[in-house]
């Protein structure tokens, strides 16, 4: 089984220009980084719980109802604090878009600290351990329960996956990502994540022009190759290292394309193109949940990152947070 541990999010999704105040209208979605991981997972019929913090109301159980419907097991999620967190993005928008809002203070999740959770309960029949590196950027308290969860997966001989996802209005605590994430990495075996994200959470280096998205298609996969290497080296633990590509094509458009290093093999995935996106959230969840497919199922490195590639490629295509493409869906869209 796979278990993916995060923050439950609402995603308030209001059409700007007024059109929300005229229309009484504001779409909401059950999401979150991990959550999302685990919605495409279950879609694509691989076993998978999730574990967040809710509080124990009427609303949060309506909300359990829900992702067990997804297939989604529910049983080892906390019952706990006083709210959900909430973040506030419009229809269309980016998450790193600066007009993102979050919400998310003294949520349940964020409350959640060392000696809360029980890990054997929580780590009984898990494979593969998934977490993020938007928990750790809540606050002290949660990154030092994050980096405890990995300790005690890898302890239990977990396969520990990362994702290094950054969203820099969330790290408001007084420290820097890279103070706190390499301490949760030196557990994991497997990182997701892009050059940028890499070098702003790890250290790792990378060239001014590649920094500044000047460069070209070689010169981002030299850099992909040579960041993914020295994660590795850095982490020893670490034996594989994903990172993405998406870059704005056109006015709407989206070329993307996505990397995997592992066991010193270097593949390069399938490139995908489209002119129009509908939705830019949850798409490199779907790339880590690609990842993961392809872990559970034995994929070979240039299947796995072809499916996750793929995957995150569809999602872009989707409206809300979360993907309902099928396995079919996935691999016509790599035939093509």
């Amino acid at each position: 089984m796979v278990l993916t541990f995060g923050e439950i999010l609402l995603r308030l999704s209001p059409k700007l220009g007024g059109t929300w105040i005229r229309e009484a209208s504001f779409p909401v979605f059950v999401g979150g980084a991990e959550l999302n991981v685990a919605t495409a997972l279950a879609n694509w019929q691989i076993p998978v719980a999730y574990c967040s913090a809710m509080p124990d109301n009427a609303l949060s159980r309506e909300i359990e109802t829900y992702l067990g419907e997804k297939n989604i097991r529910t049983g080892k999620l906390i019952w706990s604090g006083d709210r959900i967190g909430i973040y506030m993005l419009p229809q269309g928008a980016d998450l790193k878009n600066a007009g993102v809002i979050y919400d998310r203070a003294h949520s349940s999740f964020s409350a959640l600290k060392k000696g809360d959770i029980a890990w054997d309960a929580l780590f009984e029949g898990v494979r593969y351990f998934h977490l993020s590196a938007i928990s750790p950027a809540l606050n002290g308290e949660v990154a030092a329960l994050c980096t405890e969860a990995a300790r005690q997966a890898t302890l239990r001989g977990i396969t520990v996956t990362f994702d290094l996802n950054y969203r820099s209005k969330l790290w408001k605590y007084g420290k820097a990502p890279a103070e706190i994430v390499p301490e949760i990495v030196q557990y994991c075996d497997v990182i997701m994540g892009n050059i940028w994200a890499a070098h702003t959470l790890l250290g790792t280096d990378i060239d001014p022009e590649v920094a500044e998205n000047r460069a070209g298609k070689e010169d981002y996969l030299q850099q992909a190759r040579l960041t993914s290497g020295q994660i590795m080296e850095k982490f020893p633990k670490v034996k594989a290292v994903a990172n993405t590509f998406r870059f704005d094509a056109g006015r709407e458009g989206i070329n993307y394309y996505a990397t995997w290093l592992s066991g010193g093999d270097f593949v390069v995935s399938k490139e995908f193109d489209t002119d129009r996106v509908v939705d830019k959230v949850g798409s490199g969840d779907c790339f880590m949940a690609g990842l993961l497919y392809g872990l559970y199922r034995n994929l070979d490195a240039r299947s796995t990152v072809n499916f996750a590639a793929s995957a995150a490629f569809g999602k872009l295509r989707e409206y809300g947070d979360a993907s309902g493409q099928t396995v079919t869906d996935v691999l016509t869209r790599i035939e093509q």
